[in-house]
C-alpha cells in the first residue's frame, strides 16, 4: 500500500479555493515518494538501498537533474479557472487535459471579478508583467464597469439561449473572465516543472495562486520528502550562470581587498561582464543583481 494512501483519501475531491470562484482539488493519485525512489533503485540494482536512504536519494535526484524516476508518479486534478488563466495554463503540454465544453453544455455562469484594491498597472520594464496597485479611486471604476460588463455578456449568452441559438455560437462573446473545469492529470516531474514556473514571482499573480494552491495544499502532503527537496533545489535557490559566477568571484575579490561584507552598486558595475557595460540595458544584468541582493552581497538599498 502506498505511504501516503491516508493523505490522498483526506485529499481527493476537497476543494481548495482560488480567486473569487476558483478552485484546484485532487481526483486521484498514482505513487509516493517511495514510488520515485523505487524507480531509480531499478538503474542501481540490489544493496543500493545501503548506499543512500530514501530522502538522500529524492536530494540526489533533484539536485542532479535526475528527472525519470518522478515520471513514475502521477496526479489527476479537477481544476476550475478563468479561460485567461487557463490559456497560460494549456501551454504545459506535457499533461493529459479534458476541458469542459460549452459546445455540449451550458457555460459555467461565474465569471472572475476584480476588486478595487487588486487592479494593477503595466511594468514599465516588462511587457508582459504587472507594476504598482492602481489608485483606490479608479479601482473603484474599474470594478464597477467589470461587473455592468461582464453582466450585460452574461445577459446576451442567455438570451441567445433562449432564443434556440447553437450553443457553440451563443458563446463566442463570452468574456475571457468566465471560468471554465478541466481534469487535469500530470506526472510529478512534469508537474514540479510547471509549479516552479508558475509559483515564481515573476508568473502572472491568476495563476500563481492556482499553482501555489496545488503545491502547498497537494504535493507538499503527498510527496513531503519531494517537496522538501524542490524548494530547496528549485524555489528556494539561487542559480548562478557563467557569467553571475564571475561577477560573483570579481566582486568577492574587491571586497576582500577593501574588507568590506557588502558591495555599492558602483562595485557591482566596476564587476559586471564587459559584454553588459556595453549595453544601455540588460536584462541579464538585472536579474544578476537581483540575485547579489538575495545573498547579500550587495544592499538592496544601493542595487540601482
Amino acid at each position: 500500500m502506498p505511504t501516503n494512501s491516508a493523505q490522498v483519501d483526506e485529499l481527493r475531491w476537497k476543494k481548495f479555493p482560488v480567486l473569487n470562484d476558483g478552485f484546484v482539488c485532487l481526483v486521484d493519485c498514482m505513487g509516493d515518494d517511495q514510488a520515485v525512489v523505487q524507480a531509480a533503485r531499478v538503474s542501481y540494482g540490489e544493496g543500493t538501498r545501503k548506499v543512500s536512504d530514501d530522502r538522500g536519494l529524492i536530494r540526489y535526484l533533484l539536485r542532479h537533474r535526475h528527472t525519470t524516476p518522478f515520471e513514475m508518479a502521477e496526479l489527476k486534478f479537477l481544476i476550475r479557472s478563468p479561460m485567461d488563466c487557463w490559456r497560460q495554463w494549456i501551454r504545459h503540454r506535457t499533461a493529459n487535459v479534458n476541458e469542459y465544453s460549452t459546445r455540449y453544455s451550458l457555460a459555467i455562469d461565474a465569471t472572475q471579478s476584480t476588486l478595487p484594491g487588486e487592479w494593477r498597472s503595466q511594468a514599465a520594464s516588462n511587457r508582459q508583467g504587472s507594476g504598482d496597485m492602481l489608485d483606490a479611486e479608479l479601482g473603484q471604476r474599474l470594478t464597477a464597469s467589470e461587473t455592468e460588463f461582464q453582466t450585460a455578456a452574461r445577459r446576451l449568452y442567455e438570451e441567445r439561449i433562449e432564443l434556440g441559438v447553437a450553443r457553440e455560437q451563443a458563446r463566442k462573446d463570452l468574456p475571457l473572465s468566465t471560468y471554465t473545469e478541466a481534469y487535469w492529470k500530470i506526472d510529478l516531474h512534469n508537474l514540479l516543472h510547471f509549479l516552479a514556473l508558475r509559483m515564481d514571482s515573476h508568473a502572472q499573480y491568476e495563476i500563481r495562486m492556482f499553482a501555489t494552491a496545488i503545491g502547498e495544499q497537494i504535493v507538499q502532503s503527498l510527496f513531503p520528502l519531494v517537496w522538501e527537496a524542490f524548494v530547496d533545489f528549485r524555489t528556494g535557490a539561487v542559480h548562478l550562470t557563467r557569467l553571475d559566477a564571475d561577477v560573483v568571484r570579481r566582486l568577492a575579490q574587491r571586497l576582500i581587498s577593501t574588507g568590506r561584507a557588502q558591495a555599492t552598486q558602483e562595485d557591482f558595475l566596476a564587476v559586471q561582464d564587459p559584454g553588459w557595460a556595453e549595453l544601455g540595458r540588460s536584462r541579464e544584468r538585472d536579474e544578476c543583481r537581483a540575485k547579489l541582493v538575495d545573498l547579500g552581497l550587495l544592499s538592496a538599498d544601493d542595487a540601482g
